[in-house]
């Protein structure tokens, strides 16, 4: 659609820093957006003040963005969603948007993770919650929510099983300086989204140890391996992992400072317990649980994640980052 006078509304679920970037970059385009909260006083602050100035502070809303306090009052023509909350919130907010007067045509979601119980990618939950006739897409890919917001360039990737359906979403992003690829490999996007940020974890306590820009780029390089190993296993395409969703993403999160998951490790590296790191934060952080998703998936598919089990290790053993570390590097000899 060439016209965004006339492109049908989009409603943004989640307004964290993500879905609010998302939200934003959407509405520039000068389509109709509505961005929804959990919390009634966060939306009403974000109306009054026209923006976000716990995430995004200083950069105000476009004008068709339009804030809403209570989902209810979501316009029945707005029948494209995109989720972007918490995986483990996941599944709740599907089953609420099936309660709304408006019947959803296309439900997208930019959530990258996956659930702990049960280690299910957010497609699966999909299948599983949402009838037949509902399009459904996942957005991924290299992209801090800050700069996003601020319209520095940015490519990702729109994966849907319907070539038309990943079309149609990446219509909703593909302007000014962002770039929206679409392709079908639905499954190996979203490991690739979801493990990157496990990754992210490990290069993170690295850095807080010390270790240097050697041991950075060990670790991703043999993490792209893990990924692409059980992503594989689980039904991915080889070149996916080489694309924006997983390797794109893996370099970015594993080495800028923007990225809550390597700020974790960071952390752990240097001393800091799980709990004090959160708060300071002040945000999700997917890694944490798709850590544990990922290590009860490779070992239900058996495969090897040497990095992924140390992080598993740090996170819910209290194994010290140190001897994490030191039991990477003592491991046998191997192949490439």
């Amino acid at each position: 659609m060439t016209s965004t006078d006339v492109a049908p509304p989009v409603a943004v679920i989640g307004a964290g820093s993500w879905g609010t970037a998302l939200a934003m970059h959407i509405a520039k385009s000068g389509r109709k957006v509505y961005l929804w909260g959990h919390e009634p006083e966060q939306m009403e602050a974000l109306a009054t003040s026209r923006s976000n100035e716990q995430f995004l502070p200083g950069l105000p809303f476009p004008d068709p963005l339009e804030i809403l306090v209570d989902l209810s009052d979501l316009p029945s023509a707005c029948t494209q969603l995109l989720v972007v909350v918490p995986s483990h919130a996941f599944r709740q907010v599907l089953r609420t948007l099936l309660q709304l007067p408006v019947r959803p045509v296309i439900i997208a979601w930019g959530t990258k993770g996956l659930e702990k119980n049960g280690s299910r990618l957010m497609s699966d939950i999909a299948d599983e919650e949402l009838p037949p006739e509902i399009q459904t897409a996942a957005v991924s890919g290299p992209s801090f929510a800050g700069e996003v917001a601020r319209g520095l360039p940015t490519a990702i990737t729109v994966a849907s099983y319907s070539n038309d359906t990943a079309a149609k979403v990446s219509c909703w992003l593909h302007h000014h300086q962002f770039r929206a690829y679409t392709q079908k490999d639905l499954i190996g996007v979203q490991i690739g989204g979801a493990l990157k940020n496990v990754m992210a974890i490990a290069a993170g306590i690295s850095d807080g140890l010390g270790f240097g820009a050697n041991a950075r780029a060990a670790l991703i390089t043999r993490g792209l391996a893990e990924i692409t190993r059980l992503g594989i296993r689980a039904g991915g395409k080889m070149e996916t992992f080489m694309g924006l969703a997983c390797m794109g993403d893996l370099v970015l999160t594993c080495t800028d400072d923007q990225s809550r998951n390597r700020r974790v490790g960071l952390g752990l590296g240097q001393g800091g317990t799980l709990q004090q790191i959160m708060d300071q934060i002040g945000q999700e952080a997917e890694g944490v649980q798709s850590a544990a998703a990922a290590w009860e998936l490779s070992h239900k598919l058996d495969i090897a994640m040497p990095i992924t089990e140390q992080v598993y290790n740090v996170l819910y053993r209290d194994l010290p980052a140190l001897k994490a570390v030191q039991n990477l590097l003592h491991r046998d000899p191997k192949h490439e």
